[in-house]
């Protein structure tokens, strides 16, 4: 699976260093591109009416590739868009970004719509684990096998 500047998938990543707003828009940057839409997912203070103290992601060795999967797999059913994924591992604050996805197209619907299906699809397909501690201290595992 290869990405890069001449394919239509620009940027994909699993990684414990903080993710960069700025790093995304210019994965996508691209002259054709009448719109960008960029989704950040950011690390908040509660969950389930329970207020999380600390957060860690965990990713499967696989997580990489089946990301860039993922975001073939959306290049290919929206055609004229490229895209950006990352998406961070290990202890995160609350407000850090966790994960970016970026969509530029001629138009913005499309970059709309292909942002929406690409996070939805990381979500739902690539083996990426949270694990969230309350400030009760109790703790939970989400998307865990």
């Amino acid at each position: 699976m290869t990405w890069g500047p001449t394919s239509a998938v620009r940027l994909v990543g699993i990684r414990e260093e903080p993710l960069s707003v700025e790093e995304m828009l210019a994965a996508v940057d691209d002259a054709a591109a009448g719109g960008v839409v960029l989704f950040v997912g950011r690390v908040r203070d509660h969950d389930g009416g329970k207020a999380v103290g600390k957060l860690e992601y965990a990713a499967h060795p696989s997580a990489t590739e089946r990301l860039a999967q993922v975001c073939a797999s959306v290049a290919d059913d929206h055609e004229g868009v490229v895209l950006a994924a990352v998406h961070r591992t290990g202890s995160l604050a609350i407000g850090d970004a966790a994960v970016i996805v970026a969509a530029a197209a001629a138009h913005r619907d499309l970059a709309f719509t292909a942002s929406r299906v690409l996070i939805d699809r990381l979500k739902a397909e690539v083996p990426i684990w949270k694990h969230q501690v309350f400030a009760d201290g109790t703790e939970e595992w989400v998307g865990s096998p």
